[in-house]
């Protein structure tokens, strides 16, 4: 364990307290707790691997673990007050949470990325530190150590949190993802809160049946939903390809018995870097799914891929990607991805993709005659977001979409989620209007007829919207609000921290198993030092030409347990960080980021 100067944890300040049952916190009333301060935004992939991550761990500790949930937002949002509370009910948050629009408790813990964990001992200490997810055998390990120690000296104090659980809903559906039409005239929905898939008649009210058993399980927050041809279903025996996202799966449904099984994934999280072609047993929380090229196309969330699961022979491969989270166009094999979460295939073949993260709609054809595979229609980059309508991409911005639909005229609807807005992009004209406004959340949208069928998710229910001509939006364009870093222009020096777990080392026998990707928006930003290598150190050369930018890393590191020579278990650590920097003459010319710190 790393040797840090002891430093007393900030208190928590915040807009309020949410799963309390209105009870203002402090760190002062949680003397005698071992308390887990989990810093999440609903949007991150990442931070719901997390909340995932750490139900075993507050469980197992229950009696003396105190989990907060910080939740700090990166889009505008996320800052609303309903958009925090139905993300803590969507994703089943058992533990308080700060609502820190401001960022005022993320300041003062000098918090750089979604997800951080920081754990403070019972005497209010903090003794760690950490960045990203797969952080939990670390936290068990360092919770039994708290707990020795702190019983020990008769610090600790067991008994009952201060958690609330909130009222129970009462609503058909809860948090509906996706919705496709089924060839009977019904239409199939994801029901994710309430881990089912339903059969709604054309009425979009009306319960034919549902499937699953409406617990955490079998289907654990379904979303994407693909109906699989007539002939290839007829083969394989099931009709309906389902992206099971928590249980990092694929799940065939057959209609006809309501059969559920799982087609691809081990119900493990994928945490390799697996380059296109490669395939794997396991996939790290598929989002969406749609038919293309004789294909399932699978938007892999997780990991900022777009992979291929082929139903006839069960396989599953990485189709485009490479697992660094940004925006990058050019061949399959080279593309950035940030969250990919919603496909849709258009008459002449071309793939859409509403890529989340980078407020970004995307493209993608097989064989292009000219230019890149993979390219942009709309977006900029990771902090780049907006809602204007106008010329793409250099004018028009979006908000978080989740959603994508193929219209009869060759344009596309894409659901733009945080801003509760339907939008249409024509690539004739390579412009985006708005189709619909004020919806809550829209999360998918689908083209039945002269009319839309969309998902409103934090409404709980599915519209049905006609397809107007459009109005013109411009209610500005935003930048993620973060504090940035001074840095030198010249000469920097790039160092990650990573100290594994308890129990686990660095092993390095058959090769360095460390990996750092640095890229910068604007590009110019960087003179020297990007791309992806081994390695926990970089020497870059910021631009002296460029006064302020964005440093994107990733890093990814694998460590082994001890004991077991070539047969130990081995465990992946990843986390990217999207750095604001400013440059500045005399500012420091290195910059530390931890991985992990225990």
């Amino acid at each position: 364990m790393t040797t840090r100067m002891r430093v007393r944890a900030p208190e928590l300040h915040g807009r309020r307290w949410l799963n309390t049952g209105g009870r203002e916190l402090s760190l002062t009333d949680l003397r005698g707790k071992i308390v887990l301060l989990d810093f999440w935004t609903f949007c991150c992939v990442n931070c719901l691997h997390v909340l995932d991550e750490l139900r075993p761990v507050e469980e197992r500790w229950s009696d003396v673990l105190v989990v907060i949930g910080v939740h700090s937002p990166k889009f505008v949002h996320e800052g609303e007050p309903a958009a925090v509370e139905a993300a803590a009910e969507r994703y089943g948050v058992g533990h308080p949470v700060l609502d820190d629009p401001a960022l005022q408790t993320w300041d003062a813990y000098a918090a750089r990325a979604w997800p951080t964990l920081v754990v403070v001992d019972p005497t209010g200490y903090v003794v760690a530190q950490m960045s990203g997810e797969g952080h939990a055998h670390g936290l068990d390990v360092l919770i039994g150590e708290l707990v020795a120690e702190h019983e020990a000296a008769g610090t600790l104090h067991r008994g009952d949190g201060p958690y609330v659980a909130p009222p129970e809903p009462e609503t058909a559906l809860r948090f509906p993802g996706k919705v496709i039409a089924l060839p009977g005239g019904t239409y199939l929905v994801s029901d994710t809160t309430h881990h089912q898939l339903v059969e709604l008649e054309p009425d979009l009210v009306t319960e034919r049946r549902r499937f699953g058993t409406g617990r955490r399980g079998p289907l654990s927050e379904p979303q994407g939903l693909v109906a699989l041809p007539p002939d290839v279903a007829a083969e394989v025996g099931y009709d309906v390809v389902v992206a099971d996202s928590v249980n990092h799966a694929l799940q065939g449904l057959t209609l006809s018995t309501g059969e559920l099984r799982r087609v691809a994934g081990t119900g493990s999280q994928l945490r390799e870097r697996a380059a296109v072609g490669a395939s794997a047993q396991e996939l790290s929380t598929p989002w969406d799914v749609a038919w293309w090229e004789d294909r399932v196309v699978v938007a892999m969330a997780g990991s900022h891929q777009l992979w291929a699961f082929d139903p006839r022979t069960g396989t599953a491969s990485v189709l485009a990607g490479t697992t660094t989270e940004g925006l990058r166009d050019g061949p399959p094999a080279d593309a950035f991805f940030a969250q990919p979460s919603g496909l849709a295939t258009s008459p002449d073949g071309t793939l859409w993709v509403a890529d989340a993260e980078t407020s970004a709609l995307r493209s993608v054809v097989a064989a292009p005659t000219v230019g890149a595979a993979v390219t942009t229609a709309v977006g900029l980059g990771l902090f780049d977001f907006g809602f204007r309508d106008g010329p793409a991409p250099d004018e028009a911005l979006l908000q978080h979409p989740l959603g994508v639909g193929a219209l009869p005229d060759g344009s596309v609807a894409v659901a733009d989620t945080y801003n509760g807005a339907i939008r249409r992009y024509d690539p004739g004209t390579r412009t985006v209007t708005t189709l619909a406004r004020d919806l809550a959340e829209p999360s998918d949208v689908i083209v039945d007829g002269d009319t839309l069928v969309v998902v409103e998710s934090a409404a709980h229910r599915l519209v049905r919207l006609p397809i107007p001509a459009g109005a013109r939006v411009d209610a500005g364009a935003h930048t993620v609000r973060r504090s940035r870093t001074d840095l030198a222009p010249g000469p920097l020096r790039l160092r990650i921290d990573f100290t594994p777990p308890t129990g686990q080392h660095l092993d390095d026998r058959f090769g360095d198993p460390t990996s750092l990707t640095v890229t910068a928006s604007p590009p110019s930003l960087l003179l020297s030092g990007a791309g992806t290598a081994p390695g926990l150190v970089r020497s870059v050369e910021l631009s002296g030409e460029v006064t302020e930018g964005v440093l994107s890393i990733s890093v990814a590191a694998a460590a082994c347990d001890e004991g077991d020579g070539i047969y130990a278990a081995c465990h992946r650590y990843q986390q990217d960080w999207g750095i604001p920097v400013r440059l500045v003459t005399g500012a420091p010319s290195e910059l530390t980021l931890d991985l992990r710190a225990l």
